[in-house]
C-alpha cells in the first residue's frame, strides 16, 4: 500500500512540475514574441532619429532613457510585489514590460546586421538550453554559486550604466565577456530554484500561476541579457 501511495505521489509531483514549467516557458515565449514584434515594428532609423535623438541632434533624448530604464522598474515591481498584486494586473505589467523591452531592443539591434542577430540568437538558445537542463538535472546545490553570480550581475549592471556615459570600448568588451559567464550561470541557478518551486505541493493554484509568470519573466531577462552579451562579442556593427 505504501509503495502504491509513493508512486501516486511521485506521479502527481511530476505532473504539477511539468505543468508549472510549461507555463513558465509559455510566458517566456510570449515575452519574446511581443518584444520581437515591437522591436521589428519600431526598429527603423527614422523612428530612432525622431524619438530617441534630441532636438539638437547631438545626443539621445529623454524618451530614450525612459525606454531604457522603465523595463527595469517594471521587472522589479513584478518580482517584488507579485504576492500583493492581482494576477490580472501582473499580466498587464508583464505585457507592458515585454513591449518596453522591445522598444529598448529596437535601438540596440539597429547597430547589427540581420545575419549577426540570427546567428547570435541560435548560439544564445543553445547556451541557454544547455544551462537550463543542467540547472534542472544537477544534484549540486547552486545557492552559493547563484549568490556569486548575482553579485557579478549587480557589478556589470552598474558598470553598464556608467559606460553609457563613458563610452569605453574596452569596458564594454569586459562587461560582455563577464556577462556571458554570469548569465549562463544564473540560468542554471534560477532553473534549480524554479524546480524547487514546481515541486512544492503546498502552493495554491493562484500562487503557482503567479510564480510561473515571475519565472518566465526571470528566464526571459536572462535570455535577453545573454543574447546581448554574445551579440556584442561576435556581432559586427553595421
Amino acid at each position: 500500500m505504501n509503495e502504491i501511495l509513493d508512486q501516486d505521489r511521485q506521479a502527481y509531483t511530476q505532473e504539477i512540475t511539468r505543468e508549472f514549467f510549461k507555463n513558465v516557458y509559455a510566458y517566456m515565449f510570449a515575452a519574446m514574441v511581443i518584444s520581437g514584434l515591437v522591436a521589428y515594428s519600431f526598429g527603423t532609423p527614422e523612428f530612432f532619429m525622431k524619438h530617441f535623438v534630441n532636438a539638437s541632434g547631438t545626443g539621445t533624448s529623454t524618451l530614450f532613457y525612459v525606454v531604457m530604464f522603465a523595463p527595469i522598474g517594471l521587472g522589479l515591481l513584478i518580482q517584488m510585489a507579485y504576492q500583493r498584486l492581482s494576477f490580472g494586473l501582473l499580466l498587464i505589467l508583464f505585457f507592458g514590460f515585454s513591449a518596453l523591452m522591445g522598444l529598448s531592443l529596437s535601438s540596440v539591434l539597429l547597430a547589427y546586421s540581420g545575419q549577426d542577430i540570427g546567428v547570435t540568437f541560435f548560439v544564445t538558445a543553445g547556451a541557454f538550453g544547455g544551462m537550463a537542463i543542467l540547472g534542472v538535472t544537477t544534484k549540486t546545490d547552486l545557492t552559493k554559486f547563484g549568490s556569486l553570480m548575482y553579485m557579478g550581475f549587480i557589478g556589470i549592471f552598474i558598470a553598464g550604466i556608467a559606460n553609457l556615459f563613458i563610452g569605453s570600448s574596452m569596458l564594454d568588451f569586459a562587461i560582455s565577456v563577464i556577462g556571458v559567464f554570469v548569465f549562463t550561470g544564473l540560468t542554471a541557478y534560477y532553473m534549480q530554484q524554479l524546480k524547487g518551486i514546481a515541486q512544492n505541493e503546498s502552493l495554491s493554484g493562484l500562487d503557482r500561476s503567479k510564480l510561473a509568470l515571475v519565472g518566465g519573466l526571470q528566464l526571459y531577462i536572462l535570455f535577453v541579457n545573454l543574447f546581448l552579451s554574445i551579440l556584442r562579442l561576435i556581432g559586427g556593427r553595421d
